[in-house]
């Protein structure tokens, strides 16, 4: 008689190459997310010149995409539950692939930020199903690495594309240079869709989906927090309770409050800090301290790399000293490095002092909330609503990125000093959130978390 997959034993407290494989493949929807938000820093002053956009319009064009991750990181919740975790990857690999390619071959202003909304539409998309994949997917030993693998690739995606904007700066391409800039992101969309059919669908969904024997065969090959399958199943099946929950209940209720504020704080706080200002406009910040385009994209290449580098760090550690550190860590360099820019404005020293106090920002970012968020929103909602509570966080996430995008070139070029001062003091108020507020989530499995969050 051919043995179940429950019958074989569970794979417990170690990686497996089956785990390994299907959270990579699905952070890779990070690295399309980061190469899609940093990729327009390079090709600021070409939009601005190009369709002879004021500070305002140049604003509002580099926040189309956000526009769009605001609209796709709400809708995509229940997507994820209708389809699965890994058929909404395949749609969002899609969408990347011909936003990547529309921008390239955008021949006027509308039809550029049309493909700039799909885009936005994708990395919402991502910024939702991505890390709530692998969170589903992975025990609770490995789990902060494993989802923090996405914010590692968000954070490659970057790099790569500070890379590629300062490489194909240097070919000296004249009119088309921007265009290459955009269009390079069709490979990666192009390899992600095709890695797709690798991965399995999340055992989370699956079970709420009635489908226990498919979530029995890839909790045996992933492994589980219990070291059985059927009791990770079991208690699967209670968190759902879906006896005493219509699958279509209420989201917005008092036994969800606390993990609906702490979705929205951290998401809120993660923008407020000023980090997608630097990531949108890197290039534009150093060319308004004094340098030329060429040293623009090579320090831009520089805040890239240190974020890769100090993300690295904190995904090494993330399970050994918990959210909660890093988040304190993060919260005390932010302050530090956000005031010292903003005395180089003050003072207009700019060049080295203004890239030592972002190279900061940046490995503060990185270390804390850049690493923190996705795995942090990716546990707090229990398995009913946990799409519907992670498009909370992404979406509030995303419009607070579209409010700061959209006015830091307009702040910025009257006094780029008291725009690092505010992000600073809003850092010292994320500071006394994690003092006071946030709770440690590290090594708890995430049925044991929704318990702990008095979740019935």
């Amino acid at each position: 008689m051919e043995a179940r997959p429950s019958d074989a034993p569970a794979r417990t407290a170690r990686l497996t190459s089956s785990l390994i494989r299907s959270a990579i493949v699905a952070s890779l929807g990070g690295l399309l997310f980061g190469m899609e938000t940093a990729v327009i820093s390079g090709a600021n002053v070409w939009l601005k010149l190009h369709f002879a956009l004021s500070d305002g319009m140049l604003g509002f064009t580099v926040a189309s995409a956000l526009i769009g991750t605001i609209v796709g990181s709400i809708a995509v919740g229940r997507a994820a539950d209708a389809m699965g975790r890994r058929g909404v990857l395949f749609v969002l690999a899609v969408l990347f692939f011909i936003s990547a390619l529309g921008c390239a071959l955008a021949w006027d202003w509308w039809p550029f930020m049309t493909f700039r909304f799909l885009g936005g539409l994708a990395i919402g998309g991502a910024s939702v199903v991505s890390p709530m994949y692998i969170a589903e997917l992975s025990p609770a030993a490995h789990r902060g690495r494993l989802v923090a693998l996405t914010q590692f690739n968000i954070v490659l995606g970057i790099l790569l594309a500070f890379l590629s904007n300062y490489i194909i700066v240097r070919l000296n391409l004249g009119e088309n240079e921007a265009r290459w800039m955009f269009g390079v992101m069709a490979a990666p969309a192009a390899v992600f869709f095709l890695l797709l059919w690798l991965i399995p669908q999340s055992p989370r969904w699956l079970v709420a989906k009635g489908r226990v024997e498919e979530a029995r065969a890839v909790f045996a090959q992933c492994g589980t927090d219990s070291g059985s399958v059927d009791e990770e199943i079991m208690a699967i099946q209670a968190s759902l309770d879906l006896a005493h929950h219509a699958v279509e209940e209420p989201f917005f209720r008092a036994k969800y409050r606390k993990p609906i504020l702490l979705a929205v704080a951290i998401a809120a706080f993660n923008q407020l800090s000023g980090i997608n200002a630097l990531l949108y406009y890197s290039a534009y910040i150093f060319n308004m301290a004094g340098a030329d385009k060429a040293s623009a994209a090579l320090q831009s290449v520089i805040i890239g790399l240190t974020n890769l580098i100090f993300t690295m760090a904190a995904l090494t550690v993330i399970d050994r000293f918990g959210r909660r550190k890093l988040m304190l860590v993060g919260s005390v360099g932010y302050i530090a490095s956000l005031s010292v820019a903003a005395y180089s404005f003050y003072q207009h020293t700019g060049g080295a002092l203004l890239l030592g106090s972002l190279l900061v920002f940046i490995a503060a970012h990185a270390f804390g909330q850049g690493a923190v968020i996705w795995v942090f929103l990716s546990e707090i909602f229990p398995n009913r609503v946990r799409a519907r509570g992670q498009a909370l966080g992404s979406s509030v996430h995303w419009i607070m990125a579209a409010a700061i995008s959209w006015s830091f070139p307009i702040i910025a070029a009257k006094s780029g000093g008291n725009t690092f001062a505010f992000y600073a003091l809003c850092m010292v108020g994320q500071l006394l959130w994690v003092l006071l507020v946030m709770p440690e989530t590290k090594g708890v499995s995430l049925e044991e978390i929704q318990k702990r969050l008095g979740i019935a």
